[in-house]
């Protein structure tokens, strides 16, 4: 029993107040929710925009060339996490909490930035009113593509800062 005012270490997942906190790696719930965020308001943006009268948004190279080099930037940080562990060195706690972070944070957002573009992508299913549309239909599709590989790498990464029980 502690007194008031005094810390008490946080409890873990059992009640037991061992002062030994568990943060899970993201399930699918979390997942579905963004990426079926993502995929109303990608779909709902171009019709958002004709509604209001301004010319429907362009997902340009640029955008995916962007998307991709987050992926690949959070996949080489997923990799050194995996190699460091590997090769049996520790890895500072704060440095480990940081990735931990940056691994949840950015599994979320890779979800709702492929859901996103596919919706995006599901908006232009059917207009045949320019061979602009189709254009923006696969630019969609790559860019959503790129947003799985987001997720995927975020995963990876969040895995790899995983502490196994034979190391606590």
């Amino acid at each position: 029993m502690t007194a008031p005012g005094e810390d008490r270490p946080p409890d873990d997942h059992n009640g037991n107040g061992n002062g030994r906190g568990t943060v899970g790696l993201t399930g699918p719930g979390p997942l579905c929710v963004f990426g079926a965020i993502g995929l109303v308001a990608g779909w709902g943006l171009r019709a958002l925009a004709i509604r209001m009268g301004r010319a429907e948004p362009e997902v340009t190279w640029l955008s995916i060339g962007i998307v991709f080099f987050i992926a690949a930037v959070i996949g080489g940080a997923a990799y050194h996490t995996w190699r460091t562990r590997r090769d049996g060195i520790r890895l500072e706690p704060h440095r480990a909490v940081n990735r931990l972070v940056l691994g949840k944070t950015c599994a979320l957002v890779g979800a709702g930035i492929a859901g996103g573009y596919f919706g995006f992508a599901l908006a232009h299913l059917g207009v045949t009113d320019s061979s602009g549309a189709n254009a923006q239909l696969w630019h969609s599709v790559v860019a959503g593509c790129g947003g799985i590989l987001v997720m995927v790498a975020s995963l990876l990464l969040e895995q790899a800062c995983r502490v196994r029980d034979h190391e606590k």
